[in-house]
């Protein structure tokens, strides 16, 4: 009974604030790191294929962590394993700011995956069980901010940290963030009294599913952080990763479900419907959060000549949008049914995406630019909270620490996979349009002859008129190639919207019962 009434002791939004914190700081340097890359590589005397790896040895420790929160809470208790994150992803941070050399920054960045794993399921479950049911639609909306703000700035902090101070800042501004959370964590949160723990569930850990999570998690993002340079599956190198994950997936799967007696992942969770469905969508939705999220910057970049910090202003209205989008989209979800929120936000997705797809060019403007990233944003909210809160709806509350973690652990895989396949597709269809729009550049085309002809007299007049002309082939021959990849990304876009548009469908999968309606009674025991 005194579980069942049992209250945090402080105001609940002092500890969704709390570790909404701890949580921004790890999601936020999952992003900040990418454009200090080329810094990083110099400095160290390293390629920048090498240099890579400090953003694959992050992803892959922290994707093995992810699942581990059930287990970790087991034994230390929840608020001391997220204690003990915070403490480890701060201190290795430090060490990350001083690292010397490229391989002491990649073990020390490990050291970081490891430490920020395990802050954003924990921050999710600990929210979940300091809200009552009915609440917690609200409270996820500060977590929707952390999740989709974080890697929205986290390019624009690092290019300008960068710019104008040293890379190691972009670590170093960690310390700061991870001791007043510490603090704050130590003062406001307490574990509910059903969270039990013992330390003797240390050795009760399951080894050989860590052995076959790790190793599924290496494969898959050694195969998707270096498929594209090595030409997917016709690598052998890519192939033997993409087989490792596999093979190890499968393994793991079988392991916990037949043969672990203290599994890392209660995947027989998963035979709970909604909480599978909404795993599934919860890919889905990662995936296009990071897809949309490294395009758009990547465009104005690559096209239209923007800095990484210009680039990281223009997604600026992007997160000024989902401050007020994220309170009404917690609001609904504790109204209304989570199927209707999510398929009308697949709806409004699909409608994005496809209005991009065909608004996008090389004399876009800033304010338009700001336009197409608000659209691609606004349905996020609507749809992350509404499913994660969906999520918890008939499972025991015990569960609800293997509940964040498998959810943020789809997640970020849909998020991995999401980015490699786009990234891939981009530079696909650009090959595919520069190859079409080549067919028009011979002199039997009259008007390419023209063209020619027209601006090779304009050049002519200061380097002559043999130069003018091979001027006026090469500067048209330039424009066809930036024209061919604005048709590559408007056609990812467009693979997007029709992707946004079949999960419409399977948001109906979901139960029918409210987002925050509570579990059923007999779901606690």
């Amino acid at each position: 009974m005194a579980e069942a009434q049992w209250k945090p002791r402080v105001n609940p939004w002092l500890i969704a604030g709390t570790v909404a914190l701890a949580a921004f700081m790890e999601v936020l340097d999952t992003s900040i790191a990418n454009v200090a890359l080329p810094h990083i590589s110099g400095s160290l005397a390293a390629s920048s294929d090498q240099g890579t790896w400090v953003l694959t040895s992050y992803l892959v420790a922290n994707a093995i962590v992810l699942p581990l929160g059930g287990w970790a809470s087991s034994v230390f208790g929840r608020k001391n394993f997220f204690l003990l994150c915070i403490t480890l992803f701060t201190v290795s941070s430090f060490l990350c700011a001083i690292a010397p050399t490229l391989p002491l920054l990649l073990v020390f960045r490990v050291l970081q995956g490891f430490g920020g794993g395990g802050l954003q399921p924990m921050a999710q479950a600990i929210m979940a069980d300091s809200f009552e049911p009915k609440k917690r639609g609200v409270a996820f909306s500060v977590y929707a901010l952390v999740t989709v703000l974080a890697p929205s700035i986290g390019p624009t902090l690092g290019g300008w940290i960068t710019d104008n101070y040293s890379w190691r800042w972009i670590f170093y501004i960690n310390i700061p963030v991870g001791l007043l959370a510490f603090l704050l964590v130590t003062r406001l949160v307490d574990d509910p009294p059903w969270i039990k723990h013992d330390r003797k569930n240390f050795f009760r850990v399951d080894y050989v599913g860590v052995g076959f999570l790790t190793l599924a998690m290496a494969g898959l993002q050694i195969a998707l952080d270096k498929g594209e340079e090595n030409d997917w599956f016709s690598s052998n190198f890519i192939c033997f990763f993409a087989a490792m994950f596999v093979i190890s997936m499968v393994a793991l799967i079988y392991w916990e479900l037949r043969k672990a007696e203290n599994p890392i992942m209660n995947l027989r969770l998963f035979r709970f419907k909604n909480f599978a469905i909404c795993c599934f969508l919860m890919l889905l939705v990662g995936g296009i959060l990071n897809a949309g999220t490294v395009l758009q910057p990547q465009l104005l970049q690559q096209l239209l000549g923007y800095t990484a910090t210009n680039a990281g202003m223009a997604l600026t209205g992007g997160g000024l949008a989902l401050l007020v989008a994220a309170p009404i989209a917690g609001i609904l979800s504790d109204k209304l049914p989570a199927r209707n929120i999510v398929a009308t936000a697949f709806v409004f997705f699909t409608f994005a995406y496809w209005y991009v797809s065909t608004h996008i060019s090389l004399d876009m403007s800033f304010g338009h630019n700001s336009l197409l990233r608000v659209i691609q944003v606004l349905p996020i909210p609507f749809c992350f909270i509404a499913i994660t809160n969906a999520a918890y709806v008939g499972l025991p509350r015990e569960a609800s620490n293997q509940v964040s973690g498998l959810i943020n652990f789809a997640r970020n895989i849909g998020g991995s996979i999401l980015i490699a396949v786009s990234g891939a597709q981009v530079t696909n269809r650009t090959l595919f349009h520069e190859a079409r729009l080549q067919n028009f550049m011979s002199y039997a085309n009259q008007q390419y002859q023209q063209q020619v002809e027209t601006l090779g007299s304009y050049l002519g007049n200061t380097a002559g008129a043999a130069q003018g002309h091979y001027a006026a082939q090469a500067t048209i021959y330039n424009q066809m190639n930036q024209q061919a990849a604005v048709m590559g990304y408007a056609d990812v876009y467009r693979m997007l919207a029709w992707l946004t548009a079949g999960m419409f469908f399977l948001a109906f999968l979901l139960s029918k019962p409210k987002g925050g309606e509570k579990a059923p009674e007999g779901a606690a025991h």
